[in-house]
């Protein structure tokens, strides 16, 4: 029996502020409904930037712009019978626009604009303890230049 290969799910998050409230998804889930901020799958070709700008236009319809990275997040979902799995988040902050008109995706019900206050008081309601944690981090100052994450492209082989 070949030995299962190991991988984390690279995964990009938004953490968006306008006057005192962010903008946070309500989204259908194997465990019912949560609150997540706008975040997803890094996918192929992309860089971690321009994951993070398409996951927050299809999850809020509202285009984004980064402006620095809050912080690197690591997280293992132990699972009977396998390894689990592992993600590791890269949460950025920064502006939005006016929203498109557009469809969002489909296990997203609605989007919200919530105070630190109201998501602190509904934890049961979050998506995993890293939204709370990312809005914490974010309120504290934390920054990095988005050149602190540096894509390094290479071509075919020769």
């Amino acid at each position: 029996m070949k030995p299962e290969t190991w991988a984390p799910h690279v995964t990009v998050a938004a953490v968006i502020e306008r006057d005192g409230r962010f903008l946070v998804v309500e989204e259908q889930t194997s465990a019912g409904l949560r609150l997540n901020q706008p975040a997803g799958h890094l996918e192929a070709g992309e860089t971690l930037a321009e994951a993070v700008v398409r996951e927050t236009l299809e999850e809020t319809a509202h285009p984004f712009a980064p402006d620095a990275l809050v912080g690197v997040y690591m997280t293992h979902f132990a699972q009977p019978d396998s390894n689990g799995t592992t993600y590791l988040r890269f949460t950025f902050c920064g502006a939005v626009g006016a929203p498109e008109q557009r469809a969002l995706d489909p296990d997203i019900v609605r989007t919200l604009w919530m105070s630190a206050a109201e998501l602190r008081a509904c934890p049961e309601r979050h998506r995993t303890p890293l939204v709370m944690r990312c809005i914490d981090d974010y309120l504290a100052g934390r920054r990095f230049p988005l050149d602190f994450v540096h894509t390094h492209s290479v071509g075919p082989p020769r």
